[in-house]
């Protein structure tokens, strides 16, 4: 395979700036159960769910968006936002109404915006199961569930339209073990970077074009992942928060800030694992929310966070290797490699950033 080849297939792959990435952590659902009906909070970015909706229902297309535009938009949507909606009792399906609670939109970006959406629908008596599925959420989300009973509120992740596992109303089982907490927050951390964190694999593969060579490659890897664990510990026990507002153009710049440096020195410079564990830390609030907001059991936070990380590392590391066998090993020893691969693939990646920069300065 040519040089050109290459170096066109990895721009082809890192080229996607219109894509949405990072939405972790942007919407929940609080599923509660009362003798007589469902009810279901469900807390999301107003700007992303009035773009979505928008054009679904017919709407004009509006520029700039407020909180009284947003709300009134929502507002009249609320039968087709139900329609999104799919509650099963028993497997038969609940109809739901919608209600637009709560719309900030702060012009201070220290603040965060969200949206609240109330949706409750009719519950049959006797019924052991229920399920969840929203039709507006294109990545990964919490769904917390409580029943009637009081139990501990039981916690299920979510791919974008996917239904949910059947959550029991009466809880007769025994909790999830810590094995079973493990492997679920393995997995989320995995797919939090692979495939749903098109920003953090953008990221690692800066951190990589650096060089190839595996000690400078491990040695940024480890300081970004321990700079996650350092920010999700700290926000999990509530000593540590800021909002999506300033993190997200945070995370974008910092991807271009590693792509550039790339382009400007050829090799790890004495600054670069502490720079990199910096921008691990901007990286690890940006779905910490997500998870301090699950009201996980206080013993089940450590194996969640572990795993979690684990999770993150395991997919970073696939990047890299993906990375490192579809391009570096077969060229990373001629002497264009970094003319004709790492400048054009890095030039790609800062713009990429500085373009998602701007776009989140906007629009988050």
């Amino acid at each position: 395979m040519t040089a050109r080849r290459l170096t066109f297939a990895l721009l082809m792959w890192l080229l996607p700036l219109a894509a949405p990435a990072h939405e972790i952590g942007t919407s929940n659902v609080r599923l509660t159960l009362t003798d007589k009906i469902w009810s279901a909070e469900i807390t999301t970015a107003p700007t992303a769910l009035a773009n979505k909706i928008g054009p679904l229902a017919g709407q004009p297309r509006v520029a700039d968006l407020d909180a009284d535009i947003v709300r009134a938009r929502l507002t009249a949507a609320t039968r087709f936002i139900a329609d999104y909606i799919e509650v099963r009792l028993d497997g038969v399906v609940s109809p739901a109404r919608v209600t637009v609670t709560q719309v900030e939109m702060p012009d201070d970006i220290a603040l965060p915006a969200f949206v609240v959406l109330r949706a409750e629908g009719e519950m049959p008596a006797q019924a052991k199961t229920v399920t969840w599925r929203y039709g507006l959420v294109y990545s990964t989300y919490a769904v917390v569930f409580s029943d009637a009973q009081g139990s501990e509120p039981v916690t299920q992740w979510l791919d974008g339209d996917a239904e949910s596992r059947p959550f029991p109303i009466v809880a007769s089982g025994p909790p999830p073990s810590r094995l079973q907490i493990a492997a679920q927050y393995l997995s989320l951390g995995f797919r939090h970077i692979v495939p749903e964190g098109l920003d953090h694999i953008l990221f690692v593969l800066g951190i990589f074009l650096l060089t190839p060579k595996l000690k400078p490659v491990l040695v940024q890897v480890t300081a970004f992942t321990v700079a996650h664990s350092v920010t999700l510990g700290l926000t999990m026990y509530g000593v540590l928060s800021m909002p999506p507002r300033i993190v997200e153009p945070l995370i974008a710049l910092s991807i271009a800030y590693v792509a550039i440096e790339n382009i400007v020195t050829p090799r790890l410079t004495p600054w670069r694992p502490a720079v990199v564990f910096g921008f691990g830390l901007v990286h690890g609030m940006g779905f910490a929310g997500a998870l301090a907001e699950l009201n996980l059991p206080r013993g089940e936070i450590i194996p969640a966070l572990v795993s979690f990380n684990i999770g993150i590392e395991l997919a970073q590391l696939t990047v890299i290797a993906a990375a490192y066998f579809a391009v570096a090993f077969w060229v990373s020893d001629r002497v264009w490699y970094r003319a004709r691969v790492v400048m054009p693939a890095c030039a790609a990646i800062a713009a990429t950033g500085l373009f998602w920069t701007v776009q989140r300065l906007f629009d988050v």
